[in-house]
């Protein structure tokens, strides 16, 4: 087994025993967009868990010394990705940045919070990758304060087509720790689903609005 192959089975394990991946095929999650979805992911959770917190950290360090290089900023996207790009900053020794969703509509009505100078090397830090929709906003917040973002890294991503489309448009290169396919395997083989339920988890990844439609 690969080395980013034993990260995703390990990082997939992680989520899974400190319930920051949730899976209810019975009682789907309803979504910020209105659709139901038989997983629900709160990457928040291990950071509460000291040994999971830094096993993330480190991958991460490693993700970007081997596919990245060095960098001059790291940048983690609001909320999720605030944290972990701290931990991340700190251990490569970099200037921390943040982005919001939206500018703030008070005080200096700042999107970037941090000190950002154009020309600025950065990697982006994010929790979770589901359309990509609000990471890559962070993205284009960063190049239009005229940075080059080298790429970004998350913790897991459902690896949803449209997300798969949006980052090639967007020409941002995404690596993550685990992803969906390994999670569902890994959930499987440690028994938190069985081989029906499984099945319906594929369902949902092949098509989540035709599976989200049915169950509404």
């Amino acid at each position: 087994m690969k080395t980013n192959e034993i990260t995703a089975v390990q990082t997939a394990k992680s989520l899974l025993q400190v319930k920051a991946i949730k899976l209810n095929n019975e009682n789907p999650f309803t979504w910020a967009s209105g659709r139901k979805s038989p997983i629900y992911c709160d990457n928040r959770v291990t950071l509460s868990y000291p040994e999971i917190r830094t096993y993330i950290r480190q991958q991460f360090v490693e993700t970007i010394n081997e596919y990245f290089g060095d960098c001059d900023m790291i940048a983690g996207v609001a909320t999720g990705g605030i944290a972990q790009g701290v931990l991340v900053a700190q251990d490569l020794c970099k200037p921390f940045s943040y982005v919001r969703s939206e500018q703030k509509t008070h005080g200096l009505t700042n999107q970037i919070e941090g000190d950002v100078r154009e020309g600025q090397s950065v990697i982006v830090i994010e929790d979770l990758v589901s359309t990509g929709k609000s990471s890559l906003n962070a993205v284009h917040a960063l190049r239009d304060k005229g940075c080059r973002v080298m790429g970004m890294v998350a913790i897991f991503t459902y690896g949803l087509d449209v997300a798969i489309k949006n980052f090639a448009e967007a020409n941002v290169v995404l690596r993550t720790l685990t992803n969906y396919n390994t999670l569902i395997g890994v959930a499987r083989d440690e028994n938190y689903i069985t081989n029906e339920e499984m099945a319906s988890l594929a369902d949902w990844r092949m098509n989540p609005e035709k599976w989200s439609d049915e169950r509404s």
